[in-house]
């Protein structure tokens, strides 16, 4: 088993350090649902498939995250509350390299 350490500030601006594991193909947005760092049905609405914005972080520090693929990009610009470093959580797979990530929940539209 492989876990790796991230940072998530709660959309009430709490903190929390996580344990993420690495092998069971899981991403921020299920992490975060786990944790229940989020009011349950204000995350994930639409189950991960980068369709409603609602698990959009902002990335606070970023050890090297994979690229932003076209249906993110695409529904980050209709998103509301959109900054430079956002990012959808359910686009974000837990990998090593993910080590030291940092990220605040955005609020919920």
């Amino acid at each position: 088993m492989s876990d790796i350490n991230i940072k998530i500030t709660d959309r009430e601006g709490v903190t929390h350090d996580v344990v993420a594991p690495t092998d069971m193909s899981m991403n921020l947005m299920e992490i975060i649902r786990s944790y229940e760092l989020a009011e349950e049905g204000t995350i994930g609405v639409c189950g991960g498939m980068a369709m409603c914005a609602s698990c959009q972080v902002y990335v606070i520090n970023d050890p090297g995250l994979e690229p932003m693929g076209d249906e993110e990009d695409a529904m980050l610009a209709e998103a509301f509350h959109v900054k430079d470093n956002s990012r959808l959580g359910c686009q974000l797979h837990m990998v090593n390299e993910m080590e030291g990530l940092e990220v605040e929940i955005a609020p919920y539209p």
